[in-house]
Order: C-alpha cells, then structure tokens, then sequence
C-alpha cells in the first residue's frame, strides 16, 4: 500500500475533532453524520446547536444544517465495534479489501493518516494519474498509475494555492485538476504541480460535484442553488470563458457525471428528510441537449432492488452505463445505459465501508473512494 507521510499520521481518526474525546457507543460520545460529511460527537453537536437545538453550523466549513439532517456514523461505529472484538487492533480485512461479485481488486492507496475523509476522485484521461480531495493538510494528494503519491498541494493559507474545503475533483483532458471548494465557494483549477491557474467564483452558493467533458469544459452542481453550470476556460492560457447554468429547479444536486460516448449528464439530487427513516437520494438521466429521460428515486429503486439505494457518487464506464455507489449496501451498481435505465447489475459487494467517489482509468480500471477507511481502490474485471 503507497501512501504519503506526514503530520497528518498524528491525527487520530477516532477522535471527535472538536473536544478531541474519543468516539464511542455510548450516548454522548456517539460519531455523528453532518450533510456537509463532517464527523463530531453527540456532546459537541448538541453545544453548538445552542439551546433550541435546531441549528448549527459545522465548526470546519461553517455550512449550515438543522439536528434532524444529521445520522449516527454507521462505519465509525462498525470499526469501534471491530476494534473492541479485536482488542483495539484494526484488522488487516480492513485495509486489504475482498473481491466484489464482478470485479476484483488490484490496490488499495492512502488509508489510514495519509488521506482524512475523503471527498473526491478523478483519473486523468491521458495519463491515468489521480487526484484525491480530502480534509487533510494538502487537500489535494496526486498518485501515479502504480500508486505512488506524486505530488500534494492545497493547503489552507498558501498563497495560489489555497483550498479551504474541497468538496470534489476532476482533471480535465489537458491535464488540469479542476476542484470545488465549499469553503470559499470557488472553483479552482491548478496544474499537475500544485500551482494555480485560475478561479471562478460566479455567485456560486455552495459548488459542489464536478466532472469534465471530453471538449475541455466543466460540467458542475450547486447544491444550494439547486441548478447544474456549464463552466468554459482555457486552462492552459488561464482564461476564463464563461459560466451558463443549463438546468435549475433541482433539489440539492451532489453528484454528476457526464458520458463519454454519449454526452448524457447523470445528476444525484439528495432529498430532504421524510420522517425518522432519514432522507433519499434520486437519480436524473439528460441527454446532451439537457432534455429529461429518466429519473429514479430511492422509493422507486427499492421496487426493483433487493435494498435502499442510497446513492453518493456516480461515473459513466466507456460503454456509457451508469455505474453509482450505494452506501446503504456498501456496494457499486450498475444501473445501465441511459436508454436502458434501469437495470441492476452488482459490481462491487464486498469490502467496502462507505463509498463516496467513482472514476475509471485510462485501462478502464474502476476507482472507488472509501471515505469509511479513508483509501482509494482500484477493481479490474476478474
């Protein structure tokens, strides 16, 4: 396993990042979800929600939410668990992963220290590099094809290269890493070496997924805006072109991804919670002229899948199927081609703890980011 060493390795991941308490199953030191994908525990969420307890903010991005928005951190709870049974030791099934039902894998990078909570994965088209954001001190950590850390870059405070908060990544076709920053609602691009080429901000409220064309530009979701932008810049000459919103009306979009071989753009929209079950997900199909051809929630997922969907991230493969992760399953699906949607195929079953980002490489190897043991995995056909 290839990994970067730093300061970072000091950090206890077990560890509530605001009282600094360790996380544990009882009431008040039990991990808590925030929407943001922020962890603390139910002692300090409940201080910073105040005496009516309804509002807060998150202490690290500063977003907002309400205390009914917020779940029990299911894979920090599992591993505390884990870890009792095996005596405080995390079991190398942990970091070694198990072969998925189509799919196997080939190498796990980052884990534990090198890469904190994860958000963002993206390949390079041409050279099959990847870039990962996460919550670490360099947010943005580059690896080769092989799994070496090439390169980290994106720390808070340096001057032209500063990302406060990184909610997703892409690489563009001529090698540049486009990443959303929810900290000062910006999308910001650098080259392979960390330096900064251009920012655009646009009115932004709140940036979120991303992912490039095959022509240069940026498709991206605003999640509190509720509309998907078409984002146009020469990278390279750090130009920007403009910034036009091609859809509106949606119900905070996350995830998007956009089809190789057919230009479809897949946005996941994260539905407000109905009642004490939480919230849900739904899935929505365009074609490149942004017409509307499908569209699946997870009530209507559940009628056809043997489990809640919940999706978090999704990718196109080079056939131009949908493939999403499910983290109520801990899986990878594929939901077929946009014309065929949907079917259900599983590709990945086992070994994962919470999947929030899909890419493919160059050699069509298949990426998922695992936020719950902060690594990457790559998974070939077996």
């Amino acid at each position: 396993m290839a990994s970067c060493p730093d300061s970072e390795a000091e950090l206890s991941l077990l560890e509530c990042r605001v009282c600094f308490e360790p996380f544990g199953p009882v009431l008040q030191r039990r991990p808590r979800n925030l929407p943001c994908g922020h962890v603390l525990c139910r002692g300090c969420l409940v201080a910073l929600g105040g005496p009516d307890g309804r509002r807060l903010e998150c202490p690290f991005c500063r977003r907002p939410c309400g205390s009914a928005e917020t779940s029990d951190c299911l894979p920090l709870l599992q591993l505390l668990e884990v870890l009792e049974t095996a005596g405080g030791s995390i079991p190398a099934s942990l970091s070694r992963g198990v072969p998925g039902a189509s799919l196997g894998l080939r190498l796990s990078l980052g884990g534990w220290g090198s890469l904190v909570n994860p958000t963002g994965v993206a390949a390079c088209p041409k050279t099959g590099r990847l870039a990962v954001a996460h919550d670490g001190k360099k947010r943005i950590h580059i690896f080769g094809p092989s799994g070496t850390c090439l390169q980290r870059f994106g720390e808070r405070g340096d001057a032209g290269n500063d990302i406060k908060y990184a909610l997703d990544v892409t690489v563009t076709w001529d090698g540049h890493v486009v990443v959303t920053d929810g900290g000062d609602r910006a999308v910001k691009a650098f080259d392979f070496d960390g330096r900064g080429v251009l920012a655009a901000r646009e009115g932004f409220r709140l940036p979120w997924g991303l992912d490039a064309t095959p022509e240069g530009e940026v498709i991206l979701t605003d999640s509190e805006a509720g509309a998907l932008y078409r984002l146009t810049a020469d990278f390279t000459n750090r130009e920007f072109k403009k910034c036009q919103m091609i859809r509106s009306q949606l119900i905070n979009p996350r995830g998007v991804a956009v089809s190789p071989v057919s230009g479809a753009i897949v946005v996941i929209e994260h539905l407000k919670a109905q009642g004490p079950n939480g919230g849900s997900t739904r899935v929505k199909i365009f074609s490149a002229e942004m017409d509307l051809i499908g569209q699946m929630d997870s009530f209507g997922l559940n009628l056809v899948f043997p489990s809640k969907i919940y999706t978090t991230a999704v990718a196109f493969d080079k056939e131009g199927r949908i493939i999403v992760t499910d983290v109520c399953s801990q899986a990878v699906i594929c939901l077929g081609k946009p014309e065929e949607f949907p079917i259900f195929n599983s590709l990945i079953s086992h070994g994962l703890s919470y999947p929030v980002g899909l890419t493919y490489m160059v050699n069509n190897f298949l990426v998922v980011l695992d936020s719950g043991d902060h690594s990457i995995k790559i998974y070939s056909s077996t």
